[in-house]
């Protein structure tokens, strides 16, 4: 395997490691929620992503939208690696009067928070909406918006989806996080083909296979937007978390942090 590819894995347990220590101290997190998105937010700024601490203002910057806010520690913590802030800060998450809030409220940063996460299918016709005015503006900003599988039991969702079809958004890439929470609720069914029929390029992936995920983030789309469907498991890293459904909105007390700490190091990744 490439020395890049296994830096990657081992800054992605660093993080996963921040995001459990964190959630000890806040005492509260979406832990799992975290743990399925975290390779794709981590391989998107760190090698496709037009958007740092240095070019936050620039309007023709690339942005990222957080549709799926369950997972905002998970992006404070890639931010926080990137140099947005400093990781000591987020030892104030989920106490009272922090800006680093369970879901983030953008008017409290200056750069890296594109969007107010909270309801289910409101990011990604934000993210819609914002590579629309790039088009309009003839700008070079690329649009990237994570979502949950969940979110598309929301309207919202596939009303934004035939706008940005028949926009022919090539500038717009939606990844979704595919951990299996859809079935749950609704099924439907067989999403590329839906996706396909909207006016959307599709590619289906491992999500937590970071040379699949860079690859997909690097695929050319003209005249279509990019729906990237990344198969995933909740909790990834952590053989407790995946195993246990509790850990869905739960933070670890000391003595399971250290035995989560333990299972992230030995856990073997790279692939679902």
């Amino acid at each position: 395997m490439d020395k890049t590819i296994i830096d990657s894995y081992d800054n992605v347990k660093f993080l996963r490691k921040k995001c459990l220590e964190i959630a000890n101290k806040g005492n509260d997190a979406n832990l799992q929620s975290v743990f399925s998105a975290l390779d794709v937010i981590y391989i998107l700024y760190d090698k496709v992503l037009r958007c740092s601490p240095e070019n936050r203002r620039d309007i023709h910057r690339d942005f990222f939208v957080l549709s799926k806010g369950q997972a905002t520690l998970g992006l404070f913590c890639v931010l926080a690696e990137k140099g947005f802030f400093r990781f000591g800060e987020l030892d104030t998450f989920c106490k009272i009067n922090s800006r680093f809030a369970m879901q983030a409220d953008r008017t409290k940063f200056d750069g890296g928070i594109e969007i107010s996460a909270g309801s289910l299918g409101h990011g990604f016709p934000q993210a819609v909406g914002i590579a629309m005015a790039g088009k309009i503006q003839n700008s070079p900003t690329n649009v990237y918006a994570l979502v949950g599988d969940g979110e598309f039991n929301e309207g919202t969702m596939w009303e934004a989806a035939l706008l940005a079809g028949y926009r022919k958004l090539d500038n717009l890439c939606v990844i979704i996080d595919d951990n299996d929470s859809i079935g749950v609720m609704l099924n439907l069914g067989d999403m590329k083909a839906k996706l396909e029929a909207f006016g959307f390029q599709v590619c289906q992936i491992d999500g937590h296979n970071h040379s699949e995920i860079e690859r997909a983030l690097r695929i050319g789309h003209v005249g279509k937007p990019l729906a990237i469907i990344a198969h995933t498991k909740r909790g990834y890293g952590s053989r407790t978390m995946m195993e246990q459904a509790m850990w869905f909105h739960r933070a670890p007390n000391e003595e399971e942090l250290e035995v989560l700490m333990k299972e992230v190091d030995s856990f073997e990744t790279g692939n679902v």
